[in-house]
């Protein structure tokens, strides 16, 4: 029985995590964080230095704010933790990797097994069509998301970077430019709106034709499903830094 501690609780995502795990025999949930208001069926706690409950695993859907916390206790407790927060500074990207020296990480800007399957397309199509085709990523969330562009659509970009014989740079205010289009650059944008949970699309512009690779999430389930699944995964593992990549291939 993997114990987890869910970061972000009373979120929607927190939620909809709890609620799946409620319906699984393999986890539980042994306490919350959040810094909100709330019922729930596990102690919860404002900040991680006040925990003092066991636990194997934690699994934050949280706020960038709350990672400098979440690792210092990880560390201390020697405790695994899946990190699915977007909107990390690089520095705390950094930070995140340092930890991983000392306890196991999984960092992805995505739970998905899709999202992640067609990254690895994108870097396929990116290297067989090196330099002929040009290539912009559009991505869509609902009207609450507060970072832009998704940590999703920066993940697609960065698994096409490094397909890519150049190193292009990445365009996201073409609006304020009058220039033609740079060919070595991947354009991405950001559209909000709505109840949208997440719509990836990377557009592959050649000579006459135009190749589309996308990825369509109906409800936030399947990301739960994901996280749940890499704590899973992560419980046990030696110290390093963890990513869909390998859940997908153990």
């Amino acid at each position: 029985m993997t114990r987890i501690i869910l970061s972000g609780c009373f979120g929607h995502m927190g939620r909809v995590i709890a609620d799946t795990v409620s319906k699984r025999s393999d986890c539980e949930i042994v306490a919350g964080v959040d810094i909100g208001n709330g019922v729930a069926d596990f102690p919860v706690f404002k900040q991680f230095s006040d925990i003092n409950v066991p636990a194997d695993v934690i699994i934050d859907f949280s706020h960038p704010s709350v990672l400098e916390g979440l690792l210092c206790f990880a560390k201390e407790t020697h405790t695994a933790a899946v990190v699915a927060t977007t909107g990390l500074s690089d520095e705390q990207v950094s930070a995140l990797k340092a930890a991983a020296a000392e306890i196991p990480v999984f960092f992805s800007a995505n739970m998905s097994i899709g999202v992640s399957l067609i990254a690895e397309l994108a870097a396929k199509a990116a290297h067989v069509l090196d330099g002929s085709f040009d290539i912009e990523i559009v991505e869509m969330h609902h009207n609450q998301k507060i970072d832009a562009p998704s940590g999703t659509a920066l993940m697609l970009a960065d698994s096409i970077s490094d397909a890519l014989s150049q190193k292009p740079h990445y365009e996201f205010d073409r609006h304020s430019k009058r220039a033609k289009r740079d060919a070595n650059e991947i354009g991405i944008h950001a559209v909000r709106g709505g109840t949208i949970v997440g719509e990836h699309e990377i557009i592959f512009a050649g000579m006459d034709e135009i190749i589309k690779i996308s990825h369509s999430a109906r409800s936030k389930g399947l990301f739960a499903t994901g996280a749940v699944n890499a704590a899973l995964f992560i419980n046990g593992k030696s110290a390093r830094l963890y990513s869909m990549k390998d859940l997908v291939a153990e």
